[in-house]
Parts: structure tokens; sequence; C-alpha cells
């Protein structure tokens, strides 16, 4: 029952991304305002009030809808790395043009409310009330129509990254990176808890994914990226993930070689992709590893693992946290953790 529950959901979600926004919202504004039943001292101020608050709910149902759209890009606002992957996938800028858009929106429709109440306080008749009214839900639906293709973009790109994982800003990250099939997923996968797909084929990986890792006192954010073919304007969109992840998300990177070339690229192209991400990024430390040490190939003094049978991730582990140590907090000086009350809460 929680599997046919949650397909449910997952198919009115997709029916809903195909609808244009703005025919939800206004439904839900005039059905709302439609119910208004008020009460008053004559029929005259019955439909005054009953016409004001049809301005007032359907105005501020619209606002509402408005404001949710707004909230998962309102302070603190999208990582770095979020910002970089709506720009890659749905074009530079569109998304702050939309949300200025929307904004905008939201001032002419409060504006609305408020010159329509006016109208209101300034007519004198049933049938001017119902004028007032008639002019507010065709204004308002213009307003909302008007950033109909905002709305969708919101509402895409907010799909969109729920697809995505969230890096946290305080905790280090480590990416596993190389060519695809080197065997990035199965090493994520003994190293944390994130849970890859895994099989023998390339770009099983199609799109980031995080685990988290605990080596001793250290924890730390891994994240396994879609494979690499190195291609500098040909990259596909998981290769543009991933070296996006890499310019803006971690802090390190354990590069993966396959010596056994059985991910089917050979060693020479693996390195020039080495060679090309240290020129990109001097700024990240690059971590070299040998994957599949449990079949035999021709290796070198890097540090050889396999993620089938263990050998060789105790070290990982420990070069990792040789990483780390220049994320730690340093620690109190002794007076101060003396001086502090023990049983204060952490702040």
């Amino acid at each position: 029952m929680p599997t046919k529950g949650r397909e449910d959901r997952g198919a009115a979600r997709a029916h809903d991304r195909n609808a244009p926004p703005s025919s939800a919202i206004l439904d839900a504004a005039f059905r709302k305002a439609y119910r208004a039943q008020p009460h008053g001292q004559s029929q005259l101020d019955r439909s005054r009030r009953r016409a004001q608050l049809k301005i007032i709910r359907s105005t501020a149902v619209v606002l509402r809808h408005l404001k949710l759209r707004l909230k998962p890009f309102a302070a603190p606002g999208l990582s770095e790395l979020q910002r970089a992957l709506v720009d890659q996938s749905f074009g530079a800028g569109k998304l702050g043009r939309s949300l200025q858009r929307l904004r905008h929106a939201d001032e002419r429709i409060r504006g609305l409310s408020q010159d329509m109440q006016r109208a209101l306080r300034n007519s004198s008749t049933t049938d001017e009330y119902a004028v007032i009214v008639r002019q507010c839900y065709g204004r308002l639906a213009s307003f909302v129509r008007e950033v109909d293709p905002d709305l969708r973009l919101l509402r895409d790109i907010e799909y969109f990254l729920e697809q995505r994982p969230r890096l946290g800003k305080e905790t280090p990250t480590i990416a596993i990176a190389g060519f695809p099939n080197v065997g990035k997923s199965s090493l994520v996968a003994r190293l944390s808890t994130a849970k890859p797909k895994v099989a023998d084929y390339p770009f099983t990986t199609l799109s980031l994914a995080v685990g988290h890792a605990d080596l001793g006192f250290d924890r730390l954010q891994v994240v396994d990226t879609p494979g690499v073919l190195g291609r500098r304007r040909q990259a596909n969109p998981a290769e543009a993930e991933a070296e996006a992840a890499v310019r803006h998300g971690v802090d390190a990177v354990v590069f993966v070689f396959d010596p056994t070339e059985s991910c089917g690229y050979p060693m020479a192209d693996q390195e020039r992709l080495l060679a090309r991400w240290r020129e990109e990024f001097p700024q990240l430390p690059i971590l070299e590893i040998e994957t599949k040490s449990d079949l035999p190939a021709t290796r070198t003094s890097r540090l050889q693992v396999s993620a089938k049978s263990g050998a060789g991730l105790d070290e990982l582990r420990a070069r990792i946290q040789a990483l780390l140590v220049r994320f730690r907090p340093p620690l109190p000086p002794m007076e101060v953790a003396v001086e502090a009350d023990p049983f204060a809460p952490d702040e």
C-alpha cells in the first residue's frame, strides 16, 4: 500500500507539471471568493461586504500561492552549487528574472486589491459592486496568466533541485571522480551511507548522489559523481553536473583510475583527464587511487583499493582523514574550557 501511495503522488505530480499553474491558482482563488457569505444590516450592505470579501479572498489566495512559489528561493537562497546546476540546465539568469517578475506581480496584485476596495467605497449600488468585482477578477486573472511561464519555470526548477542532493555548508565534502565504470559507485557505497545504483556498464550514475562517512571524530560528505569523459565542449548533462559539483561544492577529490582498463578507457585517456582537472581546479587537493585491485593489471605507485574485497579501504580512509585536518574547527584554549559552565547547553 505505501508503494502505491507514492506512485499515486508521483502520477499526480506529473499531471500537475503538465497543467498551466495559473489555472489551479485562479480556480482556488475564485472558488474561495465564491463562498463568501457575510452578514449585513441590509441587502445593499451585504452586497457591498460580499463584493469586498470576494476581492480580498481572491487576491489573498493568489498572493499566498505566489509566496509558496517564491519560498524555496527565499533567504538563505540557493547554494553556489545549486545555482550553477540551475544555470546549466535552465539557462543563466532565467531563475533571477522569473523571481523578479513574480515579485512584481505580487506588488501589482496588492495594488489591485487596494484600488478595487477603494472603488467599492466610492460606489453605492449592487450593480456597481458587481462590475467592480468582475473588473478585479479580470485584471487578477491577467496578472497571473502573464507570469504563467515563470510559475512553470519555478515549479520545474524546484522539482529539479529536489532530485539533486543538498550539500551541507559546514561539512567537508569529498568527490569521487573519474571515467565511467571505473568503480566510483562501488567505492562510495563502501565508504559512506550513499546507496548508488551499481552495475557493470557505463553511465550507471546519471546524477549526483551524496552519502556521509564517519572517520573517527571526522564527518564528511561523499559525492558520487557521474562518469566524466573529459570532453570540454561536448559534455552531456550528467558530466556537466559532475564538473559543477567539483567546481562549486567540494573541498577535495578522490580521483579513481581503473588500471585494468576494463572500464573501456585506456590509462592514457584517464591520465589526460586527471591532468585537465588539475589544470582547471588548481585549488583542490586531489588524491589519486586505483580500483579493482582484486583484478590483474599493470599498476603504479598509487594507492590500490578494491571495493569488492575491501583491500586498501582502511588506508584510503586514513588518507582522506588527513585531507580533512584543515577543516577541523580549532579547539578552545584550556583556560576557556575550564571556565566554561559544564551544564550550559551547547550553542
